[in-house]
Order: C-alpha cells, then sequence, then structure tokens
C-alpha cells in the first residue's frame, strides 16, 4: 500500500466489520488494549490523592460556570489513542485470501466392445450388447479430466471412437451401436486388442488403461489374442477383461421375434490370461447388475490424480493503524502544549 495516497484516512477501517474480517498475527496485544485507559483512569485517581494542595482563591460562582476546565482532558484522550492504535499495529492485522490450485493428470482409457452375435443374447435385460451399452454410458458419465475411446468388433474391429475428452459425443456414438455395423461374423479378440493398442502406444501419459468386454472364445482375425496382449503390455497399458453372459441355456430372439434356445459355454480362459499378462483384473458378469458393479469398480481403481495447490495471498493492514495513531500523537504533542494542557500534570 502506498501510504501516501491517503487511502488509509478511509473511516472503513475503524468499522466491527472490517475489523471482524481480519486475522491477528500477534493477538495478545489486544487483550493489553483494555488496560490502558484503566492505567490512565488508576493514574489520574492517585493524582488526585497525593497531588499536592495549593493556596489558591478563586471565585466560587466562576468556578462553577467554567466548564473549559475540563478542556485539559483532550489531550489525554488523543494519548490514550495514540497507545490504543500501536497495539492494533502491534496485533498485525492482516487479510488472507487462499487460492486453490487444482490440477489433474487424466487417464487414456479405450473401452473394447464386442458386437458379435452371440451379444443378442437375452440373459441381459434387454440384451447383452444393450447392457453393455448402458454401463459403457454411465462409466464414461463418472469420468473426469480422461479422454476415452471406444472400438468395437466382431469377426473385425474398428475405431468407433478415438481418444477424446468430448463426453456427450462419445456417449452418442455408444448409444448407436448397432450389430449391423460390422459384416464379418466371428470375435477377433486379438484383433481388437490390437486396435485399441493402436489408439495408445505412442501417448506419453502415465496411465494407459484397456477394459475388454466379450462374452465369446476368439476365433477370428490374424493375431492371436495372448500375442496382442503382449504387444499391448509392451506399450504400458493395463488391461481389464470382462466376460459378459452366463454358462447353460441362453434364449435369442429371431428376427421374426422367435424366441429359441443355445447351449452357451464361456472360455474364460483366454479372457482370465490377457488380464494377466495386462497387469490388469478379470471379472465375469453374468446379469445387468453385476455388470455395472464392475464397472464401477474398475471406476474406483483407476481413478485420476488431482494435485492440490494452496496459496496465501496476505495483505497487512498494520500500517494503516501506524498512520493513524502518529496523527493522535502529533495531535497530542500540539494540544498538550496548548492552554487544553493541564499545568499541574506537568
Amino acid at each position: 500500500m502506498n501510504k501516501f495516497d491517503f487511502k488509509w484516512f478511509d473511516l472503513k477501517y475503524f468499522s466491527i466489520e472490517e475489523l471482524l474480517q481480519y486475522e491477528w498475527v500477534h493477538k495478545p496485544f489486544l487483550y493489553l488494549m483494555p488496560l490502558v485507559p484503566f492505567l490512565f483512569l488508576l493514574s489520574w485517581l492517585l493524582f488526585l490523592r497525593f497531588r499536592p494542595k495549593l493556596d489558591i482563591i478563586v471565585p466560587q460562582s466562576k468556578s462553577l460556570r467554567d466548564f473549559s476546565i475540563y478542556l485539559r482532558f483532550i489531550p489525554t484522550i488523543f494519548f490514550l489513542l495514540f497507545i490504543e492504535l500501536v497495539l492494533v499495529a502491534l496485533a498485525r492485522p492482516q487479510k488472507v485470501n487462499e487460492i486453490i490450485s487444482k490440477s489433474s493428470e487424466g487417464i487414456d482409457i479405450v473401452v473394447v466392445m464386442d458386437i458379435s452375435e452371440s451379444m443378442a443374447a437375452l440373459d441381459f435385460v434387454p440384451n447383452r450388447l444393450e447392457a453393455a451399452k448402458k454401463v459403457a454410458i454411465e462409466f464414461v458419465d463418472g469420468r473426469q479430466n480422461d479422454r476415452i475411446g471406444m472400438v468395437v468388433f466382431s469377426g473385425e474391429a474398428f475405431t468407433l471412437c478415438p481418444l477424446t475428452s468430448d463426453y456427450n459425443m462419445l456417449k452418442e456414438l455408444i448409444a448407436d451401436v448397432k450389430f449391423e455395423m460390422i459384416d464379418v461374423d466371428g470375435t477377433a479378440i486379438g484383433t481388437a486388442i490390437a486396435a485399441g493398442t493402436n489408439r495408445m502406444r505412442e501417448l506419453k501419459s502415465k496411465s494407459k488403461v484397456m477394459i475388454l468386454l466379450s462374452d465369446g472364445e476368439s476365433n477370428a482375425g490374424q493375431l492371436d489374442p495372448i500375442t496382442a496382449a503382449q504387444l499391448a503390455n509392451g506399450f504400458g497399458i493395463k488391461i481389464y477383461t470382462i466376460a459378459v453372459g452366463k454358462d447353460g441355456e441362453v434364449d435369442y430372439k429371431d428376427e421374426n421375434g422367435d424366441i429359441y434356445s443355445v447351449n452357451n459355454q464361456l472360455n474364460e480362459e483366454t479372457l482370465k490370461r490377457i488380464a494377466e499378462i495386462g497387469q490388469g483384473k478379470f471379472e465375469r458378469a453374468t446379469n445387468n447388475e453385476a455388470l455395472s458393479k464392475i464397472f464401477r469398480q474398475i471406476d474406483k481403481l483407476e481413478k485420476s490424480k488431482t494435485k492440490v495447490s494452496k496459496f496465501k495471498d496476505t495483505i497487512d493492514y498494520y500500517d494503516i493503524y501506524l498512520m493513524w495513531s502518529l496523527v493522535f500523537f502529533l495531535t497530542w504533542l500540539a494540544l498538550k502544549s496548548s492552554f487544553m494542557s493541564n499545568v499541574l500534570v506537568d
């Protein structure tokens, strides 16, 4: 603060509202403030008790009428105010603004989803694919500061959405996923992992995660799933695998709406091995709730790292009260030499 711009002269610095906003570095000085007038009062009473008696004849009528004798207390009042303001300054009033800066290190995530015909099974509501799409959208809703991409596959694989932080666009693309997107039948898990790896292999992010969701055994594609997982691990990609569906009789609906049953036996070994190589986890989901729970667990495990930095912006106000104390001190000096001063005290 520039002490010569006279901003300190503003009386707002003596308002209760202003004083309550301060943080006091040396608060004990404030406790001394009530003692100052008490000590002056005590010294004045002692003076009256032990002052020397002078035989001065003053007319009684004039003594009673002349109230100017009380003016002698004015210099003392200014001196009291000077001491009090020095104590306020010594208590060092401050205003502290805490600035919190948050910086997040996001995670790169690719969701690899099986859209083969077997995902039409009705052991999920309304079917496996729609249930998977629903939890994937919920997963995207729960992320912050992460980039998320999407790969879909059946007999072939393609990137539905590259890594993006535009979550609304990504959710719209997931909602539009259909079986007809890929004409080639089969389950090309190795090719799907390779497609997801290509999206993340050159990224410099510290955390790269792939979530592979499938209900079948790999039976298509040119690349073995285990080899693909090893390649992904070489690029620092962690892989979570989710086996979707239950074993035994599973209902399907044909084009005419008729229901028929197929005996389903899901081979978990490949997906377990992929998760092991990818240093992630394997999970089995047999219904909608189990699938949602698995995605929630992954969401908790793979959180963005948030760094919180706190800065304190401190403004001192003791100089304002020192300036005011100087004003009262100079005023006291001036009055002390005037007719107001009590010569008997001096």
